[in-house]
Parts: C-alpha cells; sequence; structure tokens
C-alpha cells in the first residue's frame, strides 16, 4: 500500500469513529486518495457519500447535512481554486456554529511555488474563520504517523463540534498528497492493508471507538453563569434570533413560566404555544405604546431580520444569551452576557404585561389573513403563509436569505413544524444544496418532507445544485421559488425611491428573464408554475407529500408585493393604535 493510500484510509476511517456519517466531495486528480476511501466506506456501509461537480454546491450540501444533523461533515475538493469554491459555505459555516470538515487536496511542499498545475498557496486559506487549520504534510513510509493522523482527526473533530466547551465551526485540514494517487489494483477491505502491506500497524483502538476520547465539561470558562429567574424583571420581553431548536425549546418554557411574550424570528422555532408573538415585524413600530414597552430584553440566538428589533435593543435593557455562539451584541447595549437560558422556576404566572401583547398579537393576526385573503392573485406573503399552513406535521422549511425568511413572519406558528435557515452570514449562497442536505440528514433521522422557500435570484445563484448524478440519494423536497424576475427585497428599500428610479432596475431590480420551467427540464426536475392561491395547494398536495426533489415555481410582480407589504404595516398600525409605518430591513 502506498503512503498517500494509507494516509487516506486512516483519516477516513478515524472520521467514522468519530461519528462521521455523511461525506460530501467534488471530483479531481489530487484528492484521489481520500476519493478511493470514502468510496470504500461508503460501500462498506459505514458512511454515506454525495458527490458533486461543483465546489461551491458541494460545500453548501455539506453545510446543510450538518445544519440539520449537528454532526460533523467532511467535505472534500482537489487543490487550487476548487478549494477557494469553498470559502461562501465555510464563512456561513463560521457564523452559524456549523462542524463542517473541511479536506483539502494539496501539491507536495516540493510542487508548491514552482509554476505547478493547480498548485495555490492554500495554508490558512480560509483564515480566521476556520477553529482549527492544520496543515498535514505528506506521507511516508516512517513509523508513528498512525498515532499522529488518528489523533488529529479526533483533534479536528472536538474542535468542529466544541466538545470541549468552545464555539463549533469549521475545521480546515490541508492534505497533501504524493504519487501514486490510486490505490492497489486490488485493495484490501476497508480500512487496513493486508499483513505486511505497511511498516506498522494502522489499526484503529479497538471496538471502533475513537483514537482519543473526549469527557463532558463544564460551561466555558469566564462565562457568566445563567442568573436566577428572579433577576429578570416582570415585563420582560424574549427575543430568538436563529438558533439551535433545542436553546428555542427552552426559552419558550421560561416564558411561559413567567408569563413573558416571545418574538421569534422564524428560524429561531419559537413561534408556537400562548406566549409567541407572531407578528412581531409588523407590531415593533414607535411610538410603541406604553404598556407594551420592556423593561427588560433577555436576547437569545442571533436575530438579524428587522431594523426594528435592532431599533429596539438600542434603546432597552438586553440580557444576551450565547451558548456557544460568541458574542452577539451588534447594537452595543448588552448589560450581561448568559451562558445559558436562566433556569425555570416551577411557578406560573398570568400578568397583565403578558395580556396586552397577547392581545396586540390577536388583533395583528387578524389584520394579516384579512388583507393577504382580500388582496386578488397569489401575493409572495400569501404564498409563505399558505405553505407553512399546507406542510404536514413532522415537516422540514429551509428559508431563503433575503425576503422569504421574512415573509415567513406572516404565516402562523407550528409547533410540530422545524424551520432552519442561514443566517449566519445571511447570503443566498448555496441555498438550494443547502436545503437539499438538510433534506437528507432530516429524512435519515425519520423525520417528514421538506420544504423550501426560495426567491427567484437565490435559487438561480445556486442552479447547479439541482445537478444530481443517477446514483446520488434524492430526499423528499419541495423547493417553493418565487419568481418576480429580480431582487425583489430592494423594491421595499430607500434605493426603490423616486431619486434613484434611473439607476434602480439596472442595477438593483436586475431583471433575469430565466424559464425555470426550462431550467429544471434540464436537470429532469419535476416543475410546477402557479399563479392562484387555490394552484399553490393543489401544487403541493399532488400526489401527497412530495417525492424526490421537485419545483413549484409561484409567479410574483415585485411592485405588488410592495404594495402589499405597504397595505399590510399601515392596516396593522391602525389596528393597534400604533404612530409610524417601518420599512423592512435589507438582507
Amino acid at each position: 500500500m502506498n503512503p498517500s493510500t494509507a494516509l487516506a484510509r486512516v483519516l477516513v476511517d478515524e472520521m467514522v469513529r468519530g461519528g462521521v456519517l455523511e461525506a460530501v466531495l467534488s471530483p479531481g486528480s489530487r484528492s484521489a486518495p481520500p476519493a478511493f476511501a470514502l468510496h470504500d466506506a461508503a460501500a462498506a456501509g459505514r458512511l454515506r457519500l454525495h458527490v458533486r461537480i461543483d465546489e461551491r454546491t458541494a460545500g453548501f450540501l455539506a453545510l446543510g447535512l450538518a445544519k440539520a444533523s449537528g454532526r460533523p461533515v467532511p467535505v472534500l475538493t482537489t487543490s487550487g481554486t476548487a478549494a477557494a469554491n469553498l470559502h461562501p459555505a465555510v464563512i456561513e459555516a463560521s457564523y452559524s456554529g456549523l462542524p463542517l470538515v473541511v479536506l483539502t487536496a494539496d501539491r507536495p511542499p516540493e510542487l508548491r511555488d514552482t509554476g505547478a498545475n493547480q498548485a495555490i498557496d492554500q495554508i490558512k486559506l480560509y483564515g480566521d474563520a476556520v477553529r482549527l487549520f492544520h496543515e498535514v504534510g505528506a506521507a511516508g513510509e516512517r513509523v508513528g504517523q498512525n498515532a499522529y493522523w488518528r489523533s488529529l482527526v479526533c483533534r479536528a473533530l472536538v474542535a468542529a463540534t466544541g466538545a470541549l466547551g468552545r464555539e463549533p465551526g469549521p475545521v480546515h485540514l490541508n492534505l497533501a498528497f504524493r504519487d501514486p494517487l490510486t490505490p492497489p489494483a486490488s485493495p484490501p477491505p476497508f480500512p487496513l492493508p493486508s499483513p505486511g502491506d505497511w511498516l506498522e500497524s494502522i489499526e484503529g483502538r479497538a471496538g471502533g471507538a475513537p483514537w482519543t476520547s473526549v469527557g463532558a465539561t463544564g460551561p466555558r470558562s469566564g462565562a457568566v453563569p445563567p442568573p436566577a429567574v428572579d433577576d429578570l424583571p416582570e415585563r420582560t420581553l424574549v427575543i430568538v434570533g436563529d438558533v439551535a431548536p433545542s436553546v428555542a425549546r427552552q426559552a419558550l418554557l421560561l416564558a411561559e413560566t413567567r408569563g413573558w411574550p416571545v418574538l421569534s424570528e422564524p428560524s429561531g422555532n419559537a413561534r408556537s404555544g400562548p406566549n409567541a408573538i407572531t407578528t412581531a415585524d409588523l407590531l415593533l413600530v414607535e411610538p410603541i405604546p406604553v404598556d407594551l414597552r420592556p423593561d427588560r430584553i433577555l436576547v437569545v440566538g442571533r436575530p438579524t431580520l428587522t431594523r426594528a428589533v435592532r431599533g429596539l435593543l438600542e434603546r432597552s435593557n438586553v440580557d444576551l444569551v450565547a451558548p456557544r455562539q460568541g458574542w452577539v451584541d451588534p447594537a452595543r447595549s448588552a448589560r450581561r452576557v448568559l451562558a445559558g437560558v436562566p433556569a425555570v422556576t416551577d411557578r406560573v404566572r398570568e400578568t397583565a404585561w403578558l395580556g396586552g401583547w397577547v392581545r396586540a398579537e390577536a388583533a395583528a393576526r387578524s389584520v394579516v389573513d384579512g388583507v393577504l385573503d382580500a388582496v386578488g392573485g397569489l401575493t409572495e406573503q400569501r404564498a409563505a403563509r399558505d405553505l407553512v399552513d399546507a406542510m404536514p406535521p413532522g415537516s422540514l422549511l429551509l428559508a431563503g436569505s433575503s425576503l422569504p425568511s421574512r415573509h415567513l413572519f406572516l404565516a402562523r406558528g407550528r409547533e410540530e413544524i422545524t424551520v432552519l435557515a442561514n443566517r449566519g452570514a445571511a447570503g443566498i449562497d448555496g441555498t438550494v444544496s443547502s436545503a437539499i442536505g438538510a433534506a437528507l440528514a432530516w429524512q435519515s433521522a425519520g423525520g417528514g418532507p421538506a420544504y423550501a422557500l426560495l426567491g427567484d435570484i437565490t435559487f438561480l445563484h445556486d442552479a447547479t445544485g439541482l445537478v444530481l448524478g443517477p446514483g446520488e440519494a434524492r430526499p423528499d423536497l419541495t423547493l417553493v421559488v418565487l419568481n418576480n424576475d429580480g431582487g425583489g427585497i430592494f423594491s421595499l428599500l430607500e434605493q426603490a425611491g423616486a431619486d434613484h428610479a434611473d439607476a434602480f432596475e439596472h442595477v438593483f431590480g436586475t431583471p433575469h428573464g430565466v424559464d425555470l420551467a426550462a431550467l429544471c427540464a434540464a436537470t429532469h426536475t419535476p416543475h410546477a408554475r402557479v399563479v392562484r392561491s387555490s394552484d399553490l395547494h393543489a401544487a403541493l398536495a399532488a400526489g401527497g407529500p412530495p417525492v424526490g426533489i421537485r419545483v413549484v415555481e409561484v409567479r410574483t410582480e415585485r411592485q405588488a408585493t410592495s404594495a402589499v407589504d405597504r397595505r399590510l404595516r399601515e392596516a396593522v398600525a391602525a389596528q393597534a393604535g400604533f404612530g409610524g409605518v417601518a420599512r423592512r430591513s435589507g438582507q
């Protein structure tokens, strides 16, 4: 067995021992050793392998798998610009705290800076976006490498998952390979060579255990411990941003015990139950009525979707809950940063504070449904609301950045569905692939059908996500694409004003004129186009729950979306007695 094959097989074997169940690769020559090793591991039933020809798509597929499963997911590329194409996914994984394991093949040192083909500087290619970088070095026939390779994989997985109490996130192993890059014609069974094929044993620990185990740890040193619940006043408002569902459940339980209203972003997954205020995006308009102004705000996770929330945080006393997600305080208003959600007591309280918010929510919800039902045609806002209503219990929804995540503020909260979104860096990169990866992991764990709500620019940005080989795993996933022929969110922002009309359509509206049906046909993806609300329900229900990947295109007009947004804000402000109408925040 040659050194490159030995290194690759040991790395893959140790990753499986460390809990890796899924892996992604893009094809290349220099990455052949780990590609063969991953293929052999998949053939042996030790993991599931996904192959994508586009490295950016591969990176976001791995990210979606990690987001839905919580497990580390390796993604492999060859050297050169292939590795650079993973950078957007690495950045999103960094800001979202996702355990992405980036494996980049590289030329050995003697071929660097010599003009060798596909040789670029890959040392610390992703900068501070990774929790760990290691230059593995080209394998050679010498004793001691098995322990080095296996302990390195364990260290990388611990760094990726935050198992020692640090912030989880992506890690980067740069793998230099010398020729020969291919295994013997008849390789031994994965992962080990036959006796005598290597100068030392490259076996792992007995019983399939990892080379190095990590014990349970306490809170991070230096973190402020969670306060007693009585440290927070009666008029506390809980705001939940993008956060793990388990943390969202803790926040909801605390709020319901203490009688506090909860304002959750869609991917905060705290939009159900008696204390959930689902219309917060419309209610937080200045001047806020006196009986709804909080004495304290408890922020859980990372809220990013509305200017109204940011403005409220700038003017309020704020406590942040940052469970392994770093210091999240863009308003610089936090008085405390807490390591976890405060402990729950067994005392349930009904408060006038909560009652005022519940009445405002009921009034706003009635206005929202009335406006959406009265508008002729199928608007983007109604499509978002109706999609959530139509999803079966146990479904997963991935929300695209830009307008779709914000439209979901208009949906009713449902405890029996889970919403995910790439809100770390909030880009539109790789969203189709993220949805496919999340759906694959969700359904592997026994979850129900999956859906994604995307804008047309987001969909086109990752059209290669639909390019799957005939043997690739396909989840049951419906991609609902809101097609307004351009960048709809900009029509709600300042640049859409009359002062900038000459430039707006060219540099912000960006109409594309793409025939999405033809694009889907090119990748053999089933497609349906809808223009009426009844058509949407019929398309979502056609044939029962989704089977395979399909696209439902909702044709809309940007001007209509802007008009409905304005009408909703004016109607809610009038109903609730609020004085102003705020615009939405940007992407």
